[in-house]
């Protein structure tokens, strides 16, 4: 199941997933290739949408997110144009960190990063309770996180 990647293009990703500022000739060295074969493929693997973009991963407590909730939301209506109108809407709130259709009672999972209790509160009763259709909401707060992986699993590791 490697959806038309080799080995070379497989360690190229893990790689990258697990630092994205490895330049091209430190690829090339821990994967026993030459440079420009390297460059080629991270190209190639950008242009096909395999490395969707580059990022770094912050530290939500040292600039003051000390909050993550997950919250369900049910619509009233589940036409095409109401589900479609409310994603367009919710993915504009800088809060919602992703968005997720899902199958089940509830349409919608929301991870959302805030700072507090008091902007949760202020998110949900002036924001997404505003929302085209919204139902019910229920919400899930996290007390601990024990696991937080990015990278995901491509198979033999590098």
């Amino acid at each position: 199941m490697n959806h038309g990647l080799d080995e070379i293009d497989t360690g190229i990703l893990q790689l990258l997933q697990q630092d994205a500022r490895l330049s091209h000739k430190e690829l090339a060295y821990k994967l026993n290739r030459s440079v420009t074969p390297i460059h080629v493929r991270v190209r190639r693997l950008q242009e096909e949408g395999y490395i969707r973009h580059y990022t770094a991963i912050v530290n939500p407590k040292k600039v003051g997110i000390n909050l993550i909730a997950y919250t369900q939301v049910q619509l009233k209506e589940h036409s095409q144009e109401k589900l479609k109108g409310f994603q367009a809407e919710v993915v504009k709130l800088k809060e919602v960190m992703e968005c997720y259709h899902l199958t089940g009672i509830f349409d919608f999972l929301l991870r959302i990063a805030i700072r507090d209790m008091e902007e949760y509160n202020d998110l949900l009763i002036n924001k997404l309770s505003k929302l085209p259709d919204v139902g019910t909401m229920q919400s899930f707060f996290v007390m601990s996180e024990a696991k937080h992986e990015t990278a995901y699993s491509l198979g033999k590791q590098v």
